[in-house]
């Protein structure tokens, strides 16, 4: 091909492209408009309604669902409701210790797998501590002293919805001078009310600078230890907030304080949203506000840390760390949020895996570093008799597995829940911010849930189980916070 074809082909290639230039400029609809245009500005409206709608569902406050105060989660039973309040006893049966040891030994027969000798508990409980563990269960713990130490306190049921509700009652023994506060506390998962046990003490008894003390009810959430388990699906932490509202009146207090931890600070916070007028102070060691717009500013707030977190930077980040803190130390919610009834039967089956699946909730949730450490931590935060009083207030109740199932209740309703963590209450708030709690929020982001947020704790030590590993400093904060909320004004 000579040199003027070869020309000839280039010209007509440009005149071709300016063509195609020239007819895309000029499509056009019907009417006259660009289509390129119109698309455009269909693309943009669409965006601005999706940004709308994502501004609503994160920033408007939602409204307070209709509710049903009285909701039957019993049998169906056509029988009048038994509204008594009965005493109760904690028993440790002949039978049962001749159950758990038999259980024991089935255990002890076949070899074990040991634990790797340089992970710690890295891969989970490490055998070498849990038979330390084990035998002091076996040899040292008292099947006749702990139910006494257990029943110290008054225990109680009472029939609410049609559900049997186990509570602990303790009235302080003052003068007429001093004020007498009802306060309502309530536990989280794998706890319990042995939680309290060296708190109530703490709450029950007058201190120097404080005009008042503690009337503390401590009941078992629905489906934990003695309290008895609904007897079909939905029971979630804003009903079981509804149940202790009615427990509370049936006590014979119209107005409280109340305080929480774990599920304890949701139930509790639902509580004060629902009953604002009920509830005269919400104290939590879990200060976290859970809507979308506070994970989100958590997110967006790992670009700088500092403007979102001010002092609590470590706290909250890095995002990475925090987030594969989570993914390592979560599975276990995973699993309850989705089959909480097939891990309950292999745990209620054999007190030794209840007792491992419980100890390493315990250890690494009151500090991160124990997984790092040969003995975990056992003994450093707590004893051998305290963690295995709760774990055998579990295991003589059976209610391993209807404890689990309120982590698949929160994901079934967790549409409603998260309407509840959007709905401000104006009850007066006070955080008490442990150094290895599980989640934090900023202040100003708390604020954005309870807008009389009175003052917060911080402090350079400590869990995510409060009360039961901090009980002195627990109350302490307590008696301040009660205090702050006397003279708040709303």
């Amino acid at each position: 091909m000579g040199k003027k074809d070869k020309k000839k082909e280039k010209d007509v290639g440009k005149e071709i492209v300016k063509d195609k230039k020239k007819k895309s400029k000029v499509v056009k609809s019907e009417d006259g408009i660009p289509i390129i245009t119109a698309a455009s500005a269909i693309i943009l409206i669409g965006i601005a309604i999706y940004g709308y709608t994502v501004y609503q569902d994160l920033a408007q406050v939602p409204e307070m669902p209709e509710l049903d105060l009285n909701v039957w989660w019993g049998q169906n039973t056509t029988e009048p409701q038994d509204t008594s309040i009965r005493p109760y006893r904690i028993v440790f049966s002949d039978a049962m210790e001749s159950e758990i040891r038999w259980l024991f030994e089935m255990y002890r027969r076949p070899n074990k797998k040991k634990s790797f000798e340089d992970t710690a508990w890295n891969y989970g409980v490490h055998s070498e501590a849990f038979a330390q563990f084990f035998s002091y269960w076996i040899f040292k713990y008292s099947f006749i002293q702990r139910p006494k130490f257990l029943n110290k306190f008054d225990h109680f049921k009472t029939n609410i919805q049609g559900l049997d509700i186990h509570y602990i009652h303790v009235k302080p023994n003052v003068d007429a001078n001093t004020k007498v506060l009802p306060l309502l506390l309530l536990h989280g998962w794998p706890g319990s009310v042995r939680e309290f046990y060296e708190a109530i003490p703490l709450l029950t008894t007058k201190r120097e600078g404080y005009d008042f003390v503690f009337e503390v009810i401590v009941p078992s959430l629905p489906g934990f230890v003695f309290s008895e388990a609904p007897a079909r699906r939905g029971l979630s932490p804003h009903q079981m907030a509804i149940i202790m509202r009615n427990l509370m009146h049936r006590i014979g207090h119209k107005q409280y304080y109340v305080q929480g931890g774990d599920f304890g600070h949701a139930v509790g916070s639902n509580i004060a949203t629902i009953f604002p007028n009920d509830v005269l102070g919400f104290h939590t060691n879990l200060p976290v506000n859970f809507s979308k717009l506070a994970y989100l500013t958590w997110v967006f707030g790992s670009v700088w840390p500092t403007f979102v977190a001010g002092e609590h930077v470590d706290k909250l980040y890095p995002f990475a760390d925090k987030v594969k803190f989570l993914l390592e130390e979560f599975g276990y919610m995973h699993l309850q949020s989705t089959k909480p009834d097939t891990v309950g039967i292999a745990l209620q089956d054999s007190p030794a895996g209840l007792a491992a699946y419980v100890l390493d909730k315990f250890m690494i949730f009151t500090d991160p570093a124990n997984k790092n450490d040969p003995e975990g931590g056992v003994q450093k935060y707590f004893t051998y008799d305290k963690l295995l009083d709760n774990i055998m207030l579990h295991w003589i109740s059976g209610s391993i597995a209807t404890s689990m199932r309120l982590y698949k209740e929160c994901i079934a309703d967790a549409e409603v829940e998260q309407v509840f963590s959007q709905i401000p209450t104006p009850v007066p708030t006070w955080g008490l911010r442990f150094k290895h709690e599980l989640a934090h929020s900023p202040d100003f982001v708390l604020k954005w849930k309870y807008p009389n947020l009175v003052g917060t704790t911080n402090v350079d030590f400590g869990g995510h189980f409060a009360a039961f590993e901090r009980p002195e400093e627990f109350s302490s904060d307590v008696f301040k916070a009660v205090k702050a909320f006397l003279s708040f004004k709303k």
